[in-house]
């Protein structure tokens, strides 16, 4: 087949129906997307705010008073405030690796549980924070509730639900990121005039941390988690529970396999290096890096000084993040009603190359408006025109990388290397949004516009990545990925005939292939 990455075939299909039960729990877990997105959201705004500056880094508050250049580029570059906002996610990459454990050994609602605990801690200290260590203390609590949920939710959410809408409940979590974006940003334009605005932006981030401790104590557990841990009675009740009907036995046996197999496997991180799943550690590795150097967060930065010139005066920054966000959030529906329908690759494929074309209008245009010494401005229709490109930008990242950075990796993974496969997989992204948060102001800054266009040839070379090496996994059952790997042009010759066996869906499969052969 060409390039090998699409499987004509539908998957198997287990008997079953979308039950409200599966709905409502899989809204409940996706709310530890909330507290990714309350906190994404709320820190830029929060480091806006003179009185914040002026209580915690007044060194950084003089600097910007004292700071007459007109260069735009270099406005913002200090480092002392970029490691204030990426410290957090140095923090949730440790927890990642501690989050694996629970969620394989105890299961995925004490992992949930555990991260809305602590965020609820953090954001309280942060909310009541006299100093710079309370502030920093509160932040590390903060970055391992956010390590625990990007941990478990992703996985319960694709365990939870039926292959065949798998990936719309799962983009269920990165609906709940944008919402929270885009509810920090009204917060922080609602509270910006107010002396303590900041208190009340950073302590209302115990409200989604509530939400989620409460609502994690409702939930059930998986039937994989079940079976994985020795419940098999329980898990086969569950499973009938949430596929709506008794007739489970199919389903029920695949999973019992799969965590027969599992348990075989003495260390899943060891196990995950092993030949046989070099393709899920490929994905769960350069998935989240490259969807870190898709250049979001340059776009982000220009918003302000865009919004500033279309009108919006002091709150230009707040505002234009408002908008951002709405535009964020209206885009990851598109995802939500899309992926299960035409699949994940076109969506990574129509998004990247949407996301490279913008980069290279507004790096153009920010090029030859502001050129190298950053010194410029765009008139009004100009400003205009740059406007509609980052709300396409912002679309194109909303419908593809954002949410299938978090689905994809979640769902490629058989049992035996599922935690091991998505601590990983959070671990790469909080690292690289770490390194990038704390370094980007500082690459913008040495090389001007030419970041748009460093960041657009990484839009390119992970196009052509997902092009060439991603095979398509809708409606794919998740304890029947072996198969999608063993039809791939590339990933065929690292995956042993074993792995394929006691798979009815591959031998259903191979006799309809021979079939039509």
């Amino acid at each position: 087949m060409a390039g090998g990455a699409h499987i004509e075939t539908g998957g198997r299909h287990y008997e079953g129906e979308v039950t409200a039960f599966v709905l409502i729990t899989c809204f409940v877990a996706a709310m530890g997307g909330l507290l990714f997105g309350y906190d994404l959201g709320i820190t830029g705004g929060v480091t806006s705010m003179e009185p914040f500056l002026v209580k915690f880094f007044p060194t950084v508050y003089k600097q910007m008073l004292d700071d007459s250049s007109t260069n735009q580029y270099c406005k913002f570059d200090n480092q002392l405030l970029t490691l204030f906002t990426s410290s957090l996610y140095l923090a949730a990459l440790i927890a990642s690796f501690f989050a694996a454990t629970t969620t394989r050994m105890f299961g995925r609602k004490p992992s949930m549980f555990l991260g809305g605990l602590f965020f609820l801690i953090g954001a309280l200290l942060n909310g009541f924070a006299i100093n710079v260590e309370m502030l920093i203390i509160g932040r590390i609590f903060l970055g391992f509730g956010v390590g625990y949920c990007n941990q478990s939710v992703p996985i319960y959410l694709s365990e939870m639900a039926p292959a065949k809408i798998r990936g719309a409940l799962n983009i269920g979590f990165q609906m709940m990121i944008t919402l929270g974006i885009l509810g920090a940003n009204l917060i922080n334009y609602a509270t910006s005039r107010h002396k303590n605005g900041w208190r009340v932006s950073l302590g209302l981030g115990a409200v989604p941390a509530i939400l989620l401790c409460v609502g994690s104590l409702c939930l059930e557990e998986t039937p994989n988690s079940l079976i994985e841990r020795g419940q098999h009675v329980k898990a086969k009740t569950m499973l009938q529970k949430v596929r709506g009907t008794n007739n489970v036995d199919e389903e029920y046996q695949d999973l019992v396999d799969a965590s027969e197999a599992a348990s075989k496997v003495e260390n899943p991180w060891k196990n995950i290096t092993r030949r046989r799943y070099r393709p899920q550690l490929t994905f769960c590795s350069l998935i989240p890096f490259f969807q870190q150097l898709t250049g979001i967060n340059v776009i982000m930065f220009y918003a302000p000084v865009l919004f500033t010139i279309l009108g919006f005066g002091n709150d230009a920054s707040l505002m234009s993040a408002v908008i951002t966000g709405g535009v964020n959030v209206l885009a990851t529906f598109v995802s939500v009603f899309c992926v299960d329908k035409f699949g994940r690759r076109i969506l990574f494929l129509e998004g990247g190359i949407q996301m490279l074309v913008c980069q290279i209008v507004v790096g153009v245009m920010i090029g030859l408006k502001f050129g190298l010494n950053g010194q410029g401005s765009f008139n009004k229709g100009e400003a205009d025109i740059l406007l509609v490109f980052i709300c396409l930008y912002v679309a194109a990242f909303a419908w593809s990388w954002g949410p299938l950075g978090w689905l994809v990796p979640s769902e490629i993974c058989s049992l035996e290397i599922r935690a091991a496969g998505q601590a990983i997989n959070v671990a790469v992204n909080m690292f690289f949004t770490f390194g990038i948060g704390q370094i980007f102001l500082s690459l913008l800054c040495h090389l001007k516009f030419g970041l748009f266009f460093f960041f657009g040839s990484w839009v390119l070379v992970m196009t052509i990545f997902i092009a060439f090496l991603l095979p398509e996994t809708k409606n794919v059952p998740v304890e029947e990925m072996n198969y999608v790997w063993k039809s791939h042009w590339f990933w065929n010759k690292y995956i042993p005939d074993d792995a394929l066996l006691g798979s009815r869906w591959y031998f259903r499969e191979f006799s309809l292939r021979m079939k039509r052969d």
